[in-house]
């Protein structure tokens, strides 16, 4: 099969940021991947993933103010969200992904890091530790470890499970997505969600993702995480950090201890009034955060 290309870049139009460029990427298997890229191109580059069920406006804040510090950002919508294509074989398991993420990487890079939230940042140490990465030097996992808690686990695919047929306005999925994050305040303008749901010729809202990520026959599950994840950790010699929300019910104390066991040099960054969603939650704690460990790793010359 062909290696991973980058096909050629198309600016988006004047209305956006200068220096927002839209990309596309195809990879080995010939899945085409759009993306967003910012700053200069010859920095080091920072690849952000979502998680499961987002797509990568949630990075639009970090994207933004990593490229005002000199970093060469690359901002992805995953496999089966977004802009991406849906994958005809469905398969959406760390290999895949990490199909994705070689694409990703620039062939023209220097320094690289990996920024992965939850699905992303699995993915990001998966990449690494099964020695696919040949010019990764960073991984920052955010909210997510190789051991899961199953109660934040269940909770996350419950809500990803709900609603198949969809909503009948957005501001009826702004009420889910409340429901499911009441410690969150609810927007009084729910217009920021469209970009996260896809009208259909029913005239129903569907979440802007492939529900074969969680109940196809090549679903990402956190059975494939755990104990072979962390075995394979072990080889990780690269500086890692975790970005943790404290009112997350995804990552424990314990959790990081064990994965900790399996990379001691592994870093943590506590974020106050922060769930899952770290970035969403507090993005100037998660920013200042991530950059004060890209400055004594991955410094920008």
């Amino acid at each position: 099969m062909p290696e991973g290309r980058i096909a050629p870049r198309g600016e988006l139009p004047s209305s956006h940021a200068a220096p927002l460029q839209a990309r596309t990427f195809i990879n080995r298997t010939g899945l085409r991947l759009r993306g967003d890229e910012w700053g200069p191109e010859r920095a080091p580059t920072v690849v952000l993933m979502h998680g499961g069920g987002q797509t990568r406006r949630s990075w639009s804040g970090a994207a933004r103010e990593f490229a005002a510090t000199g970093y060469r950002v690359i901002n992805l919508d995953a496999r089966g969200h977004g802009e991406s294509e849906w994958p005809a074989d469905g398969r959406y398991t760390l290999d895949a992904l990490c199909d994705d993420i070689e694409a990703v990487i620039p062939p023209d890079s220097g320094p690289v890091v990996l920024v992965g939230a939850s699905m992303g940042g699995v993915a990001a140490l998966h990449f690494v530790a099964t020695g696919r990465a040949r010019r990764v030097d960073a991984i920052v996992m955010v909210d997510i470890v190789p051991r899961v808690e199953q109660q934040g686990s269940d909770r996350i695919q419950a809500f990803m499970r709900a609603h198949p047929g969809g909503f009948a306005s957005i501001d009826e999925a702004a009420d889910a997505v409340a429901e499911y994050y009441p410690e969150r305040p609810r927007p009084k303008d729910s217009s920021g969600l469209e970009a996260n749901l896809r009208r259909r010729n029913d005239g129903r809202y569907y979440w802007h993702w492939d529900p074969r990520l969680i109940d196809g026959p090549h679903a990402l599950e956190p059975p494939d995480f755990g104990d072979p994840l962390l075995q394979a950790a072990r080889v990780v010699r690269i500086p890692v950090l975790i970005v943790r929300g404290l009112r997350s019910d995804v990552v424990s104390d314990a959790g990081i201890e064990e994965f900790r066991g399996a990379v001691p040099h592994l870093e943590v960054c506590e974020i106050q009034q922060a769930g899952h969603m770290v970035a969403g939650d507090r993005n100037d704690a998660f920013n200042a955060g991530t950059l004060e460990f890209l400055r004594r790793h991955v410094p920008v010359p």
